[in-house]
């Protein structure tokens, strides 16, 4: 188990030792309100309490689905608080998907926004909350006593379950455990060098590991301050640049900013860090924003079931194209996929780690769980890289098909499903293309039957409903068949090397 050296037990406990000053504001919202760190927890307890008093025991699950909030993020560190767990479920989930995650973790109350509350039914408790706190469950945790008992947590026990896409069936909860959480913080405020100086703009939806746990916590433990964005909007950030110091984004924030003519060394010069995750940052933008501001982006590589396991260097060279070099405590390997052994610097194979970042196995699915890590305890990411000779790791490719479009997971076998099934359609391959906006974006090619007329616009437009926007294809590719090798297995990586400048500008 991994322990932290301030004696702290669990992360609520951490929080409380490495916060920041008790009455400075954490948060400075962009809709006129603050949050001091003392507001901020008696918020926190004050939903605990509620929770509690309601019957809620440890372990049990609390799924969130509500737009970004600081009392969204109250809600983790009320479960923080209280020994129960934080289930938070992307926005863009339609009924029909988010009754597949209330039904598989089984919670013990759903905190979902007002505008959503009739269209769900589930035998959990409910309570709404909007993105500027107003609802049932602060109108009814009002007055509740926010000193709540302290609960019995150590650092093994679980804390979040964040839902993680493969390439086939459903969707797997990866559960997360204080000590997950806190080892991969501490980590980062050490890598980036973090202290009570920093303001961070944080723009990220909250839902995701890299808002919700990397921006957020970071920022946190290091006792510095949030200037909390409900969404990314390119000049209001630019607007906040000289009172900040820190942005962390995904490979959209950075494209739109370069095409706003208030980027320049001037606008920037105020900021210490940019960094970028969560999809793939090609090099061109790299070495646009670099030129523009005379700040090279950080890029690192994490997961859903690791947090962060790699970054470029603080200080020293940050390459375009790679994601750095593990993070302390981090242990990183390349191998053979076929039998794991460890393969030599500069030859691509499959990314493996071990760490006390790494997750504690996948929701109520001890089988898949077994399957995702080797007989010496290394945990299969499913990625393809290599390290070179001085350690930078470049990621090469996915072992499994996955596409990342704008940082959030997409499935291919969901979509292909849908598309399947519609009139006129023989078969259809989903897979990733290179944009410049969304790092990947979701691209379909199907075959149609002989005669069928249906048409790029009217695929998109039957399937739109039944997906989260950002699984819906960008395109749809009508051809007259499918490369397929030998096997006749269909050649994704085909269709990805023959269509790779589509979203070229």
């Amino acid at each position: 188990m991994w322990h932290d050296a301030t004696g702290a037990n669990n992360v609520a406990e951490l929080a409380l030792l490495r916060g920041g000053r008790p009455d400075r504001p954490l948060f400075d919202c962009d809709d006129g309100r603050t949050f001091t760190f003392t507001q901020f927890w008696d918020m926190a307890g004050r939903f605990a309490a509620l929770f509690l008093k309601h019957g809620a025991k440890p372990g049990d699950r609390i799924a969130v689905q509500v737009d970004k909030s600081v009392e969204a993020l109250g809600l983790f560190w009320a479960c923080a608080r209280s020994g129960l767990v934080y289930l938070p479920l992307n926005t863009a989930y339609t009924p029909a998907e988010l009754a597949y995650f209330l039904g598989d973790a089984d919670p013990f109350a759903l905190i979902i926004a007002p505008a959503k509350r009739d269209k769900i039914t589930t035998p959990a408790k409910v309570w709404t909350l909007d993105d500027v706190g107003a609802g049932s469950l602060c109108a009814e945790s009002a007055t509740l006593d926010s000193h709540i008992p302290a609960p019995q947590s150590d650092w093994n026990t679980l804390l979040a379950i964040l839902y993680t896409s493969g390439t086939t069936g459903r969707s797997k909860g990866a559960m997360l455990s204080h000590g997950n959480l806190a080892s991969n913080a501490l980590a980062l405020i050490e890598a980036w060098q973090f202290t009570a100086r920093d303001r961070l703009i944080h723009a990220l939806p909250v839902y995701h590991t890299h808002g919700l746990f990397v921006a957020t916590n970071t920022v946190l433990l290091s006792g510095g301050q949030m200037l909390f964005r409900r969404k990314f909007d390119a000049e209001d950030v630019l607007r906040q640049m000289p009172r900040a110091t820190c942005l962390m984004g995904v490979p959209t924030f950075y494209t739109r900013l370069l095409q706003h003519e208030g980027l320049t060394k001037e606008a920037t010069a105020h900021m210490r860090l940019f960094v970028s995750g969560s999809a793939p940052l090609l090099a061109e933008t790299h070495n646009d924003f670099r030129a523009r501001t005379g700040h090279a982006i950080l890029e690192r590589y994490g997961m859903t079931e690791t947090s962060m396991n790699t970054s470029n260097p603080y200080e020293g060279d940050r390459r375009a194209g790679t994601v750095g070099k593990p993070l302390p405590h981090v242990d990183l390997r390349i191998t053979n996929p076929t039998n794991h052994k460890p393969l030599k610097s500069e030859t691509d194979g499959m990314i493996e780690l071990k760490g006390p970042n790494i997750f504690q196995g996948y929701w109520r699915n001890p089988q898949k769980t077994k399957e995702e890590f080797t007989g010496d305890g290394w945990f299969i990411t499913g990625d393809l890289g290599r390290i070179s000779k001085d350690g930078y790791l470049t990621i090469s490719g996915r072992a499994k098909d996955l596409v990342i479009s704008g940082g959030f997971n997409v499935y291919p076998k969901e979509v292909e499903l849908l598309i399947d099934a519609l009139p006129g359609v023989v078969e259809s391959a989903v897979f990733g293309l290179p944009h410049p906006d969304f790092g990947e974006a979701v691209t379909a090619a199907l075959v149609l039957e002989k005669g069928a007329m249906l048409t790029e616009l009217q695929v998109i437009s039957s399937v739109k409903p039944s997906l989260a926007a950002f699984k819906c294809p960008k395109r749809v590719l009508i051809l007259p068949e499918l490369p397929r090798n030998a096997m006749g297995k269909v050649q994704k990586a085909q269709l990805r090397q023959t269509y790779s400048s589509l979203y070229q500008v």
